[in-house]
């Protein structure tokens, strides 16, 4: 077979597996690193033998120092600021005392119970001290906790990276050059962060102005623009100093993602596709290179020194580093649990088992078995079980959010409020309108003065704690950008607008994460001109087993007709705003509006008042359902599509359906 097209055949053999292994991955709801590491030494040369790296030679290397950059600069990118300074304490403890706490817990437990030499022991420990954004990111997808934590994590898993990897050159530089001194090793660690973090700031500035000013080149164009911009400067900062590429990655993406560009959105999803390339094809190779029996003759002690690093160095560097954080118990012991190695420690540590083969040093292929053994075990005892101790900690965040964040103060919108409200829930209102704002503070709502796009306003309203946001501005478009932007931003469990349904939607009343609120194109200057004249009521109607179709068809005819418009389901405890696709139960208790066009003169005479605060009642209009006897399946048909000005006759003996 001719060279070449072996090679080729060995990258299209690693990528049909590494996007299997994702898309499997993605159907089961598991960090896809479980699969491509399975799938990585299945194909292998103790597998099926169908794949050789070692063939590449050197352009595995090649293959491993442009994705991992890909990787890092992704995260970086992904990285929000604004969340970061909530835990930038913890965080500045955990990259800087937390990665010493590890180096020392690591390479002691490695030499006591792996019995390693301390240098490699030492050596094992720094490319360990990272914690793999490729699982951490995907991981945290599937597992929605607590923002704080999920904050804290993903800062963790992108910072620390190139940290560690510096780290670990540093230590590798000190065993192949004996004679180097500590104050030598920290110079040396200082001038590669330094050196990567300037270039990184610089270029990442550069890359962000040229992408604001240079109208000229498409969208398309802008991303491969950034991508040879990336490359650029991690390959400058390697010329100047050799493994402070990566920090430069890492800080021209944080300054590109801080940079508010147009394209963001684009130019996250492009770098976001090329990481899932990257760490498919990265996972596949390194692990089809890993020999099986080198991790079994590894032996018990080897073991133990990962399961140390787990269970007892872990815990004892987020303890350390999280005192005066504020955080609660369940928290910290979440952080603890979760702590997985990823790509870099495995390409890493491959290159460096190269190295000291070809400097005649034993132990590198010791030390890549154990650094892959450690990402064995924490993906999978880890990141198999993540949803079920933060079930069991009760740190999921779409498991008791409660409250909403409403943009707009219309009269609709300050019902509502007024209903969270009295359920005892938290709500906030935001609007630009300074004088519809000042009649929410009348209603003693709480009230902002701001637009739905400030991220600053948001936060104040404490969206990241919120069960449910809702645009409910006049304008339907509007509504949908706003709460497309919170969605991205915050991730509420419950996104919902008032948008037009879209023609080529086919009846569909989502657009995206985004759920269409109450009614498809409800009229909602109508109401809450309803509203303002006092021509509703405010009900409330239980949905019951027996009748239950009748009930549901009824309730159907006059949302049609246009005289209800429901509002809020409360269903097994929880209290939401009614989305358009709603599929109602019995059980469920519906608090609706019904209008009542009665003129203001014959309401006065039957007692009520237009300016009276709207009360929950149950009215006659929606509690007795109008059915024919005998009772069949062409009444149900009858009350679901009522013909226009049909007199329903009076409700026989016997089928009043009450809520």
């Amino acid at each position: 077979m001719d060279g070449s097209f072996e090679l080729t055949l060995q990258m299209i053999v690693a990528v049909l597996a590494g996007i299997s292994a994702q898309v499997i991955a993605e159907y089961l709801k598991v960090p896809s690193i479980v699969f491509l590491l399975i799938f990585g030494m299945l194909l292998g040369p103790d597998g099926l033998h169908l794949l050789y790296p070692q063939k590449l030679g050197v352009g595995l290397e090649v293959i491993v120092a442009l994705s991992v950059a890909v990787i890092l600069f992704e995260g970086g990118l992904n990285l929000e600021l604004r969340d970061l300074g909530k835990v930038s304490g913890s965080l500045r403890n955990l990259v800087t005392l937390g990665t010493l706490i590890t180096l020392l817990g690591g390479g002691m437990a490695a030499h006591w119970l792996g019995e390693f030499p301390w240098s490699i022991a030492f050596l094992y420990a720094s490319l360990v001290v990272v914690t793999g954004p490729t699982v951490i990111s995907p991981l945290l997808k599937q597992v929605q906790v607590d923002r704080q934590v999920a904050t804290i994590l993903e800062g963790e898993g992108v910072l620390i990276d190139p940290v560690g990897a510096i780290l670990a050159v540093v230590v590798l530089d000190t065993i192949l050059n004996g004679d180097a001194s500590p104050s030598e090793a920290i110079i040396g660690l200082s001038l590669r962060l330094g050196i990567g973090a300037s270039i990184g700031a610089a270029g990442g500035w550069l890359l962000g102005l040229i992408l604001k000013r240079a109208s000229f080149i498409s969208e398309e164009l802008k991303n491969l623009v950034v991508l040879a911009g990336m490359w650029g400067l991690f390959g400058l900062a390697q010329m100047i100093r050799s493994e402070s590429g990566l920090m430069a990655t890492v800080v021209s993406g944080m300054v590109v993602g801080a940079s508010a560009l147009p394209e963001e959105r684009l130019l996250r999803r492009f770098k976001g596709q090329l990481t899932v390339l990257g760490v498919s094809v990265l996972f596949i190779l390194l692990s089809a290179d890993l020999s099986i029996a080198s991790v079994f003759a590894l032996g018990w002690g080897s073991l133990f020194t990962v399961l140390v690093l787990m269970f007892v160095v872990r815990p004892i560097s987020i303890t350390l580093c999280t005192w005066n954080s504020g955080m609660n118990w369940r928290q910290k012991l979440f952080l603890s649990w979760i702590s997985p190695r990823g790509i870099v420690s495995a390409s890493v540590a491959s290159l460096f088992a190269i190295l000291l083969t070809e400097r005649g040093i034993n132990g590198g292929a010791s030390i890549k078995a154990l650094v892959f053994l450690t990402i064995m075990l924490t993906v999978f005892l880890q990141g198999l079980t993540a949803r079920w101790v933060a079930n069991w900690l009760q740190l999921n965040r779409h498991s008791g959010a409660t409250g909403a964040v409403i943009i707009g103060c219309n009269p609709l919108s300050r019902l509502i409020a007024r209903l969270f409200q009295e359920r005892g829930e938290s709500v906030v209102l935001i609007d630009t309108d300074p004088e519809a704002c000042a009649k929410a503070e009348q209603e003693n709502l709480p009230v902002i003065q701001s637009s739905g796009l400030d991220i600053k306003a948001l936060e104040e309203a404490g969206l990241d704690s919120m069960g449910t946001f809702l645009a409910m501005t006049s304008n339907g478009e509007v509504n949908s950008v706003l709460a497309q932007r919170a969605a991205e931003e915050f991730q509420p469990p419950r996104v919902l607008a008032v948008f037009p349904r879209d023609p080529q939607d086919n009846g569909v009343t989502s657009k995206g994460k985004v759920n269409q609120a109450f009614i498809p194109q409800l009229p909602i200057k109508s109401w809450n001109q309803y509203l303002t004249e006092g021509q509703v009521k405010l009900g409330k109607t239980a949905l019951k087993e027996p009748g239950f179709a009748f009930q549901r068809a009824h309730l159907q005819a006059l949302i049609r007709s246009g005289e209800l418009l429901p509002l809020l389901v409360e269903r097994e405890s929880s209290f939401q705003i009614v989305p358009a696709t709603d599929n109602w139960q019995p059980g469920d208790q519906i608090i609706y509006l019904l209008h009542d066009p009665r003129p203001k003169l014959l309401k006065r005479l039957s007692g009520a008042s237009p300016s009276s605060r709207l009360a929950l009642e149950k009215l006659p209009e929606v509690e007795e359902v109008p059915i024919s006897a005998p009772v069949s399946g062409s009444a149900i048909a009858q009350m679901t599509n009522p013909p226009q000005q049909e007199v329903l006759q009076p409700p026989a003996p016997g089928l009043k359906v009450e809520g």
